[in-house]
């Protein structure tokens, strides 16, 4: 293990979307802030998914998970394409780093991206309404995986893209779509019975019930199942990653 190596790409990474923290980090949670204050206002005291739970104390939940996947997508994807495009990811492949080093120095600096944005939704989100906690192990757990699964998500996008095009084609039309889809903005038993079994479909609504259950106590399934799916999902997109950096799949063209 070569941990000052390992620490050193982790370190760059962190310093990376920490130079420009207006924009990664303040951005989003101004804009999960939006969603928070225009969903609150419309729909606060017409519509309660959870009993005794109000509207808005549902709603943060889902929007601090939402925030956390697609930062921590969004922070590993764009710095390998970025290495790509400018040429200089060679310097990181001639680095005596093994693949598992790098993928998880990418994937833990997506992580803190990840999870510090979240924290700040939950920051700005307390000063409107207060949440009860009802697992803090639940909450922790829920949001590491998350974070990482997007995170590993990211590292393969990165490494399949091109160009930036087809990186904001990915998040446009898969990391968006889904994120939106999951359950943020309402529970799935709200849904017809097709589109109920179709939610099932979606890896990010097992994230964001989940982590909704680590507050309130409630989900829509069983949380230990929304873990394994998690885990299931970590562990075949992990070994995928290794597999593309191992074999240099549009790294070393």
């Amino acid at each position: 293990m070569n941990s000052r190596g390992f620490y050193t790409l982790f370190y760059k990474e962190v310093l990376r979307f920490g130079k420009v923290w207006l924009q990664t980090l303040g951005a989003p949670i101004i804009t999960s802030l939006l969603y928070l204050l225009v969903f609150s206002h419309v729909l606060e005291g017409r519509m309660e998914v959870f009993e005794g739970v109000s509207y808005s104390a549902f709603l943060i939940p889902g929007l601090m998970m939402m925030s956390l996947i697609q930062n921590a997508f969004a922070n590993s994807s764009s710095s390998i394409i970025q290495s790509k495009v400018t040429g200089n990811i060679v310097f990181l492949l001639l680095a005596p780093l093994s693949y598992l080093e790098m993928y998880l120095a990418f994937m833990l600096a997506a992580v803190v991206r990840g999870m510090v944005v979240g924290l700040g939704v939950l920051v700005v989100g307390i000063f409107f309404v207060d949440l009860p906690v009802h697992s803090v192990v639940a909450l922790v757990s829920f949001g590491l995986l998350s974070g990482a699964v997007l995170a590993t998500f990211g590292v393969i996008a990165g490494i399949w893209a091109e160009k930036f095009d087809q990186l904001a084609g990915a998040q446009n039309f898969i990391i968006m779509p889904l994120s939106f889809l999951s359950g943020v903005f309402y529970s799935i038993h709200s849904l017809p019975p097709f589109w109920q079994k179709l939610s099932h479909f979606n890896p990010f609504f097992y994230m964001i019930d989940g982590f909704r259950y680590g507050f309130f106590g409630v989900s829509d399934v069983d949380p230990r199942f929304s873990l394994a799916v998690l885990v299931a999902s970590l562990g075949i997109l992990a070994i995928l990653t290794l597999a593309m950096l191992s074999r240099g799949y549009r790294l070393r063209d």
